[in-house]
């Protein structure tokens, strides 16, 4: 069975919503992220990104780790592209090399060119810690930055329904995953109308609404 290390409440969340889609079975292991920990290295500790025996399989301590059929595998986009290929070639997976390459291509530019600075307005602006001062300073720049991302994105689906193909794919998945973290900015997102339109019809899933229930469910 595959197995998931990672709670939900971090990247592994792309990789959960996948399962959920193709209806692949999985053990979570809940390692959680040792900054969210007062003493990660306490005797009691829960596992966590710290903990010698998760420091084996991950030597970077990042989550999420996959293991399936003896491959252990890091990086979310890189485990939800390998399952997709596994599971569902012509479906969430490509359906050729060329839908391979260009899902591909699209998650290389989430996780570059969307991800940092989304994250900053996750952290600072979504979580109401940037009000005035440096941090509201940090959230306008990283706004200003993702202006030009989220238009390639905008202008790519101002044309089409899906990133890749004429369907929903991992592709759209990853994208939508990394994009989640700045979908509450709306200095930023109101410029984006497609996107937007599209963001509401990814997390209209079932498998979406699934993963962020069980998201949810677990401590902040």
């Amino acid at each position: 069975m595959l197995t998931i290390h990672g709670v939900t409440r971090s990247r592994a969340s792309r990789i959960i919503w996948l399962c959920f889609e193709l209806d692949v079975p999985f053990l979570q292991i809940p390692v959680i992220q040792a900054y969210r920990l007062a003493d990660a290295d306490a005797a009691d500790a829960p596992l966590n990104t710290r903990s010698p025996e998760f420091l084996k399989l991950s030597p970077a301590g990042a989550i999420p780790v996959i293991e399936d059929d003896g491959l252990v595998l890091t990086e979310s986009l890189a485990c939800t592209l390998h399952l997709a290929r596994k599971h569902d070639r012509g479906g969430l997976g490509p359906a050729d090399d060329a839908e391979d390459a260009k899902m591909t291509q699209w998650s290389f530019f989430a996780a570059t060119s969307v991800e940092p600075d989304a994250l900053t307005l996750l952290f600072l602006h979504a979580r109401g810690q940037a009000q005035s001062g440096e941090d509201a300073a940090l959230v306008a720049a990283a706004g200003e930055r993702l202006v030009r991302p989220m238009a390639v994105l905008e202008k790519h689906l101002s044309r089409r329904r899906h990133i890749v193909g004429d369907r929903f794919t991992v592709a759209d998945l990853n994208m939508a995953e990394v994009a989640r973290y700045a979908q509450d900015y709306a200095p930023l997102m109101s410029q984006f109308p497609a996107v937007e339109a599209w963001m509401k019809a990814c997390q209209n899933r079932p498998a979406f609404k699934k993963m962020i229930e069980a998201r949810l469910a677990e401590p902040a």
